[in-house]
């Protein structure tokens, strides 16, 4: 059977640089991040509003290695960091009070990853 292998250059350059960034601070967040974006892309994460709301706590940092979609509503102001967002998605949590980031931003922002809940 053919292997079928990743070709978003921008996506290798992430796992890359998560891979060094493990390396470089010892923080294993980041190796499991990069091991989550290796899997096929139906096997990441697609985290909605509401399961969103439900689970996290005001101000906490959420790490979602996948998308985050609009589905249901967010009323707590947290930082979301994601591979993507839907356009609904990013602006419901900025109305909340919430920021939205990339996950590169997240790692050059907290290099130990201290703090950083995953969101599966």
């Amino acid at each position: 059977m053919k292997r079928i292998f990743k070709t978003d250059p921008n996506l290798l350059a992430l796992i890359d640089d998560l891979k060094a960034k493990e390396r470089e601070t010892g923080a294993a967040i980041w190796r499991d991040i990069a091991k989550r974006l290796e899997k096929p892309k139906r096997n990441w994460a697609e985290l909605n509003l509401s399961k969103l709301d439900r689970i996290a706590d005001a101000g906490d940092v959420v790490l979602v290695p996948g998308k985050v979609l609009a589905a249901g509503s967010i009323t707590k102001n947290v930082t979301v960091a994601a591979y993507s967002f839907s356009g609904k998605a990013e602006e419901a949590i900025k109305a909340a009070g919430g920021k939205t980031m990339s996950i590169a931003d997240l790692m050059a922002e907290n290099p130990k990853g201290s703090g950083v809940r995953i969101m599966r």
